[in-house]
């Protein structure tokens, strides 16, 4: 199932800053974490920051389930980042979207978010709850408080604000410093003397409660639990508590009966204080209940039974039977897994190696390699080389004179390879023009990220993660990176020939398109350079006939486009210099050519050449060169086959795949027609015109994990 984790990471991104600003984070390290469970427990995780971006980056995630995807699930961990009920503002957003989500309503959480409604529900339900004061100003009449009182925001969590007050001058302070500091009224209770407990609670109709959890007080019944021993200085937890049975099942009962009253679901902390008496008090409910390793409700739920990855895998099982009852989408129980599949495995090894896999995607990304700085492309090379190596493969170089080198790695040494991975490192952008590598919550951004280098990244982290797994050394591996894939493949196409023979599969690692398209078929390439001028003009007529004539043929050739077969010719690069007192005419162009089928190309290329006029030429000199680059890649049966293989792994992995015929060549068009080949998995992203490339930061790690399993599918001797 695909998963994307929300939580809250940049507080900036708003439009503007108004109203309460929380104070409530998750550390990152549990953000990761809470992954790591999920993908322990075979799911697809995504995690995304919770700001004014979250839409966008659950539309390039979540599953297109009215395009018969599987429905996918948030986990909410986002505790909001300003205004009225934080808490609500995802899960409000979640229901709008209409997408699933761990955790309890906008509703659940307004109500157990503000303290005093909350008092108010749990005493219309007969649930014992400290008698309590509300105060929205420090100069309010304060006589009818019996103290000492314990005073806190109406509004927030983790004990920020708390504070006892003994007295009506403590009080008024203790009002002044709220209402001043959180902008919020002040809740004003009873303090109980006494012990203090937490109840923590997992599902639905009826939830399940964790053994009774006490906060070690020791000993001292006026003691509280303030922010700084939960952020500093943690105390003790003592778990099961040192409580009589029906004390412990009084707690469970009212804790249940208090989680129901609030409208809550799928997980919860309750808050008790049981006085000298063995008098039990319900302080709050938190429904964003803390998922940290130290946390009271993790302590509780290991004692009950549930370790860390199990505890999170069963909030979503939870959350899911709420939502669908349906068997085919509950999660796999991880308690039940004697041992991590695959996988598991590897989205684990790329999850916890996700920041070095963007430090190397920003080292390659700030490489130019312009196809014409051959020191530069081979700088990049040797990047690869120093990754590669390591992971058990050797080296071919073929020398380039004009462009930079091309390289051919193997981990076998027979020289054959099960699959063959195919990228090219040059591009078209000089220096001048390079973007330097960039980042957001959504996107990776800089030159050559999706076109080729985004790739190549995904490729060396999907390899290291088969390593890790043990499974490497028993695949069979060739992976050819050419140098001149913006001429064609002029140089490189003889050597992707000869490499691909060697092969049973070819996989192109070009970047995948936004729609999720796997490439199974590309169009070929012809360039034509057309150049025309005069030979001895002798009037101004001469200049208008040339540039007639001219404008004539640049016409006829894009009217030979036929979209229908696949055939388009387009003019670029068109230069027209003429001067009608001095008598010249300078006209050049070059037709860019994509097609499906060779033979209509042939027919083409005549008709190209037919162009030139037949009359006039005492006059006019017209000239034109070039030809077929690189021929199709054609839809074959075999490779059909393979492309289904590929998506059936996808859909495994909850990763949405589709066909896509592209029309832009590649030099996997120059493998061998026999050998199956399917390119465009590499992360999903964009390049346009004018505008920054990107790849879907997500998408890094996805298509990696991706990469990953398809070598371990293919790459072995079946």
């Amino acid at each position: 199932m695909k998963v994307a984790i929300i939580y809250n990471h940049d507080l900036t991104g708003v439009i503007n800053k108004f109203g309460m600003q929380n104070k409530e984070v998750y550390d990152p390290k549990t953000v990761r974490a809470v992954a790591a469970a999920l993908e322990a427990g075979g799911h697809n995780v995504a995690i995304i920051d919770g700001n004014m971006h979250v839409i966008e980056q659950l539309q390039q995630f979540m599953p297109r389930v009215l395009e018969g995807d599987r429905m996918g699930m948030v986990f909410n961990m986002a505790y909001g980042i300003q205004g009225e009920s934080r808490y609500t503002h995802i899960p409000a957003m979640l229901e709008m979207l209409g997408i699933p989500y761990v955790g309890s309503s906008p509703a659940g959480h307004a109500l157990a978010l503000d303290k005093v409604i909350t008092k108010i529900i749990m005493q219309k339900h007969g649930i014992p709850t400290p008698n309590f004061w509300v105060f929205s100003h420090p100069e309010e009449d304060m006589s009818m408080v019996e103290f000492p009182v314990i005073v806190k925001p109406k509004m927030e969590a983790v004990s920020y604000g708390l504070r006892i007050a003994n007295s009506e001058g403590d009080l008024r302070e203790a009002v002044k410093f709220i209402v001043n500091e959180f902008q919020q009224q002040a809740l004003v209770e009873q303090f109980i003397r006494g012990r203090e407990f937490g109840i923590g609670l997992l599902g639905n109709n009826p939830p399940e409660a964790f053994p009774v959890l006490e906060i070690d007080l020791e000993n001292n019944p006026d003691a509280i639990q303030t922010v700084e021993d939960k952020i500093f200085n943690l105390r003790n937890k003592i778990c099961p508590a040192d409580i009589p049975k029906d004390t412990a099942d009084e707690m469970v009962r009212l804790s249940i009966d208090a989680f129901n009253a609030l409208q809550l679901r799928d997980f919860a902390r309750v808050d008790i204080r049981l006085d000298q008496n063995n008098n039990i008090y319900v302080l709050e409910v938190n429904s964003m209940a803390s998922l940290g390793a130290a946390s009271s409700y993790v302590k509780a739920a290991a004692v009950g039974g549930y370790d860390y990855n199990a505890l999170v895998n069963k909030m979503l099982d939870v959350a899911v039977l709420r939502y669908f009852a349906d068997s085919d989408l509950l999660a796999n129980t991880f308690s039940k897994k004697k041992k991590m599949p695959l996988n598991t495995r590897v989205r684990a090894f790329l999850r916890g190696h996700q920041e070095n896999i963007e430090k190397l995607l920003e080292q390659a990304v700030n490489l130019n390699t312009y196809l014409r700085s051959k020191q530069r492309v081979n700088e990049f090379a040797n990047l690869m080389k120093k990754h590669l190596i390591p992971l058990g493969f050797t080296v071919e170089v073929f020398p380039q004179v004009e462009v930079g080198n091309i390289f051919r790695f193997s981990n076998t040494d027979k020289g054959e390879y099960n699959v063959l991975l195919l990228a090219n490192m040059d591009n078209s952008t000089p220096l001048s023009k390079h973007e330097y590598f960039q980042k957001n919550e959504q996107k990776l951004m800089g030159t050559g990220i999706w076109e080729n280098k985004g790739g190549l990244i995904a490729m060396i982290a999907a390899l290291q993660a088969l390593r890790f797994a043990r499974v490497l050394r028993k695949l069979k591996i060739g992976i050819l990176l050419t140098s001149d894939d913006t001429l064609q493949g002029r140089f490189a196409g003889p050597v992707v020939l000869e490499t691909s023979r060697r092969a049973k599969y070819v996989i192109g690692i070009q970047g995948g398109s936004l729609n999720s398209g796997i490439v199974t078929s590309r169009s070929g390439a012809a360039v034509y350079n057309c150049q025309l001028t005069l030979r001895s003009p002798q009037k101004a007529e001469d200049v208008a006939l040339a540039t007639s004539v001219f404008s004539t043929a640049l016409h006829s050739w894009s009217e030979l486009t036929d979209t229908a077969s696949g055939l388009v010719i387009a003019p670029r690069e068109v230069s027209i210099q003429t001067n009608i007192m001095q008598l010249y005419a300078h006209c050049e162009a070059a037709l860019s050519v994509r097609f499906n089928n060779v033979n209509q190309m042939k027919a083409v290329d005549k008709k190209i050449n037919q162009a030139i006029p037949s009359r006039n030429r005492e006059l006019i000199h017209f000239q034109i060169e070039g030809g077929i680059r690189r021929p199709p890649m054609e839809r074959t049966e075999k490779t059909m086959l393979l492309a289904k293989t590929v998506i059936d792994i996808a859909r495994k992995l909850d990763i949405r795949l589709i066909e896509e015929h592209r029309w832009s060549s590649a030099d996997i068009c120059f493998a061998d027609k026999n050998v199956p080949a399917v390119d465009g998995l590499g992360p999903l992203g964009n390049k346009q015109h004018g505008k920054s490339e990107y790849i879907l930061r997500h998408s890094l790690l996805e298509r990696a994990a991706l990469l990953a399993m398809v070598l371990h599918e293919l790459g072995g001797d079946n």
